[in-house]
């Protein structure tokens, strides 16, 4: 399920959508901007940027036109991150940002000095911007006409010639065709980023806080393979002795706390290490190994299988505890179980499931003790581990399973509420959801994509 455009569209995730780094989020934060490029070797980049940021405006008529004027402004930056990479046009494109930024100092004075300037209504195009799909921010390689990147940049260049119009004489300008154009560039982004195949993890950002509920240990999710109009929340508090899952119609019901069903499973869980897959609950059945996959819709059980040799009920947990053996999770690439074996010493070991029968299709051995690993998560057929659940917690390990090898990494990410207890990649929404302390938040992640292209064969 993907969250709706109200709250994690202002904001990987995504970020996952471009979501700003604050403890509650609003339907009217945050916005994106995406672009793409050709590097020298004529492999296409696209580049999505999601900033940070606090806007504070007297007028909201002014605030909506310097949201439009630092998106115009991101987009110039990535205009320049393209060139770089393709060597061409640098100078310009450096002297272009020192114009936009001397357009949003210009851009400020006037709206410091002037209070209800604009007649006009901004709110169509203030919602619209709240609409436009998050991407998160991506570095990304691609091979593409090179025309296309020529458009983007004439698009920009128009847009600011546009907007110093505005700031020395506000009002004039018909908002409706600048409207459209803002439009149009969005729907040209989008096919770039339908194109984007398995990225490798190289930042994660945030926390959004989207709530704060339940006990200090707990999960919550979407289905990565959900429809967009399909933007459902389940809610699954507490580690163990449960069956009871809550679930919510869309994210907004889910922060108002308005239920729309209650299921009680047939067995309790184990662990909070469970996910939604096209439609149905897969979940570690509490003191065993078996992995039990129930259906919402039908509310029965379709399969249960045990996962043969697997550690349960604290004999192999992550470092926190709570039964935590078996986590399954899924990614581009399909469904994950992790868990740890004695015939692997206790270390982590990875195994790919058919999400039907749950029958394992594949098994790789690591060398990482699962005792030792705060939590883990799948990207692109990618284990990556994290080496604490407390606060200063790192993704420190990662291991292919497109190559059976793995490596050391440092990717640091901000544990706000100080324990982790769930965490799990989603693909379609490209973000981390996390249970934190009583807190549900999500993290933005950048991926270092390949993009497809008609010539790929």
């Amino acid at each position: 399920m993907r969250v709706p455009s109200s709250l994690l569209y202002p904001v990987l995730s995504l970020t996952i959508f471009g979501l700003c780094p604050s403890m509650t989020i609003g339907p009217k934060e945050g916005w994106q901007v995406y672009s793409s490029a050709q590097d020298a070797d004529g492999r296409c980049i696209c580049t999505v940027v999601a900033p940070e940021q606090n806007l504070c405006s007297r007028d909201a008529k002014s605030k909506q036109l310097r949201q439009l004027l630092e998106k115009v402004q991101n987009m110039s930056q990535s205009i320049e991150v393209l060139n770089l990479r393709t060597q061409r046009d640098f100078q310009y494109v450096m002297k272009m940002e020192n114009q936009m930024k001397g357009l949003r100092t210009k851009f400020r004075q006037v709206e410091d000095e002037r209070k209800s300037i604009i007649s006009k209504n901004y709110q169509e195009l203030k919602d619209k911007m709240d609409e436009l799909k998050p991407l998160i921010p991506v570095l990304e390689q691609y091979k593409m006409d090179a025309a296309l990147i020529s458009q983007f940049k004439e698009e920009i260049k128009n847009l600011s010639v546009v907007l110093t119009g505005i700031q020395e004489e506000l009002g004039a300008y018909d908002y409706d065709e600048l409207y459209q154009r803002v439009l149009r560039l969005d729907t040209r982004l989008r096919s770039c980023m339908g194109k984007l195949t398995c990225g490798k993890l190289m930042k994660i950002t945030g926390p959004v806080t989207i709530k704060t509920s339940g006990t200090r240990f707990g999960a919550w999710m979407t289905d990565p393979l959900a429809s967009t109009r399909n933007n459902r929340v389940w809610y699954m508090d507490s580690y163990t002795n449960s069956k009871i899952v809550r679930e919510y119609k869309t994210m907004e019901d889910f922060v108002a706390g308005v239920v729309s069903r209650t299921y009680s499973l047939p067995y309790k869980w184990e662990g909070t290490n469970h996910i939604v897959y096209n439609g149905s609950l897969y979940y570690n059945k509490y003191q065993s190994n078996i992995i039990v996959k129930y259906s919402f819709d039908l509310g029965t059980v379709l399969a249960q299988r045990a996962l043969e040799y697997a550690g349960f009920h604290n004999m192999y947990p992550y470092t926190w505890g709570g039964y935590s053996d078996i986590d399954v999770m899924a990614d581009e690439m399909g469904l994950w179980v992790v868990y740890a074996t004695n015939q692997n010493a206790g270390n982590v070991v990875i195994s790919q499931i058919d999400p039907d029968t749950l029958q394992v299709l594949n098994t790789w051995n690591t060398e990482y003790s699962k005792r030792n690993a705060g939590e883990s998560f799948m990207i692109c057929g990618t284990l990556y581990i994290t080496n604490s659940h407390f606060s200063g917690a790192k993704v420190y390990y990662a291991y292919s399973t497109k190559t059976s090898t793995y490596e050391y990494i440092d990717i640091p990410f901000h544990n706000q509420y100080f324990h982790i207890s769930m965490l799990d990649y989603n693909a379609r929404d490209r973000a981390l959801y996390a249970w934190n302390n009583g807190h549900q938040v999500i993290f933005n992640v950048t991926l270092f994509h390949v993009i497809k292209t008609d010539d790929d064969s």
